[in-house]
C-alpha cells in the first residue's frame, strides 16, 4: 500500500472530488428519471420511507443548502440528491449546490479521513480487520434497534 501514501494531496483530493460528483449527479439524475414512473408501481415506498421523508424534511427545512450541507452527514446524503432529482430540483440550481458539497466531502476525506486510513494502515492489517467488524457489529445493532423502535 505504498503507493497509497505516496499519493500527492492533489491527486487524492481530485480523484475525491470527481468520484462525490459522480455518485451525486447519477443520483440525481436517477431521481429525475424514475419520479414519475415509480408512483405506480411496487417501488412506490421508497419514496414514502423513513430516509426518504427525513431527506425531505431536511431539504424543506434548508433548502438549496440542503445539497452541500448533505455531504457533511451520514445517512442521507444519497436520499437528498435523489430527492433533489426527484423534485425536479432545476439542474442550474443543483449543479453548483452539488459541486460546493462535493468540493467539502473531497476535503473531509483528503485530509481526516486520509489521515485515518494512514494510522489504520500503521497499526498492521489484524486493528483493521477488528476495527471493520466492530464497525459492521455497531451498524448492524444500530439497525435493529431503528427497526425496532420505528
Amino acid at each position: 500500500m505504498d503507493w497509497l501514501k505516496d499519493a500527492p494531496f492533489g491527486w487524492a483530493f481530485a480523484f475525491l472530488f470527481l468520484l462525490s460528483m459522480a455518485r451525486a449527479n447519477t443520483t440525481y439524475w436517477l431521481g429525475r428519471g424514475i419520479a414519475a414512473g415509480v408512483k405506480h408501481t411496487r417501488f412506490q415506498h421508497v419514496l414514502t420511507g423513513p430516509i426518504y421523508q427525513r431527506a425531505e424534511r431536511f431539504i424543506q427545512r434548508w433548502g438549496i443548502f440542503a445539497i452541500p450541507l448533505s455531504f457533511m452527514t451520514v445517512g442521507i446524503q444519497t436520499a437528498v440528491n435523489a430527492s433533489a432529482g426527484v423534485a425536479r430540483m432545476p439542474v442550474q440550481r443543483y449543479l453548483p449546490a452539488a459541486v460546493v458539497g462535493c468540493l467539502i466531502w473531497a476535503t473531509i476525506y483528503s485530509t481526516v479521513g486520509m489521515a485515518v486510513i494512514y494510522a489504520w494502515m500503521a497499526l498492521g492489517w489484524q486493528w483493521i480487520v477488528a476495527g471493520a467488524l466492530v464497525l459492521a457489529i455497531t451498524t448492524l445493532a444500530w439497525i435493529r434497534y431503528r427497526r425496532q423502535n420505528s
